[in-house]
């Protein structure tokens, strides 16, 4: 049996009315369910509201190590999260450097925003947060910080806020509890992060010869992730290394400790002798080459 109102009839309002309380109580029910639970009330508290559909945080610090099945047999981690997260955690970025940097231009901005959401930097935020308290992975402490899986749950974080609460909220939610409390872009914008090309070019004005070499890599059983390993040869000496998920974050890596190398001076006065002596040795051959070629005459 159907049964009809007309548009304002008072039963229809009444029905409203019901429908709306008991939406408010199961909301209620959810949020009292939610604080029982100590490590999502420790979230909650991080995110400074209430989660609506609590299922997406859940998942967005479930680690791919220790994934569950859902109803259809399809394992679930927060990896699908990350992947959002990214792309809105960029666009947040942007939209904030954009409207602060009126006078900068395109490249100046890219390189703002990768320093900021560079794996490291997200590392760094989500133990900032306590993120790593609440990460659900069989990994181990150090393979978390290996393997970027504190970032990743960052990233994660950010998919399941758009989610839940949509765009705006997302970016609220980072400016206010992220960039205002963590992030200094000023000091960023001042900081040289891109060590390689820094140590190439204090090489350059010694006239050092400086190489980076892939020494190694492999993959990792546990995370199935490669792992890339790079050394710093300067002079024929080895002054840093470096491993990283990338190629490039090995190479970073190891120009980083090379750079911290060189403000010893045994280290300088090493590699300043190894080149006088790389001078002397061509400086020999050219002049031997130079002698046989006046006898062949």
């Amino acid at each position: 049996m159907r049964v009809s109102f007309s548009k304002n009839s008072p039963s229809k309002k009444k029905l409203q009315n019901f429908l709306s309380l008991i939406k408010a109580f199961i909301n209620k029910i959810k949020v009292l369910s939610f604080h029982r639970k100590e490590p999502y009330f420790v979230l909650k508290n991080t995110l400074g509201f209430t989660p609506n559909t609590i299922e997406y945080y859940k998942l967005a610090l479930l680690h791919r190590s220790s994934s569950v099945k859902n109803d259809k047999g399809i394992s679930q981690d927060n990896e699908r999260l990350e992947f959002l997260g990214d792309a809105i955690l960029n666009s947040i970025v942007s939209d904030v450097l954009y409207n602060r940097f009126q006078d900068k231009k395109e490249g100046f901005l890219t390189n703002i925003r990768s320093k900021i959401v560079q794996r490291s930097s997200l590392d760094q935020l989500a133990l900032e947060l306590g993120l790593d308290k609440l990460i659900v992975s069989s990994s181990k402490n150090n393979l978390q910080r290996a393997f970027h899986i504190n970032g990743n749950a960052f990233e994660a974080l950010i998919g399941a806020i758009y989610l839940d609460q949509g765009y705006e909220k997302c970016k609220d939610f980072f400016e206010k509890k992220v960039l205002e409390q963590y992030i200094d872009i000023d000091k960023i914008v001042k900081k040289e992060s891109n060590f390689k090309s820094k140590l190439l070019e204090w090489a350059q004005k010694r006239k050092f010869n400086a190489t980076f070499v892939l020494t190694n890599v492999e993959l990792d059983k546990e995370s199935n992730l490669p792992v890339f390993y790079t050394k710093v040869v300067i002079e024929t000496i080895n002054v840093g290394n470096g491993v990283g998920n990338s190629k490039k974050e090995s190479q970073q890596k190891a120009a980083r400790n090379a750079l911290k190398k060189m403000k010893k001076k045994d280290i300088l006065d090493s590699i300043t002798q190894k080149k006088e002596a790389r001078i002397v040795e061509f400086s020999i051959s050219q002049s031997d080459s130079s002698t046989e070629n006046q006898i062949k005459i």
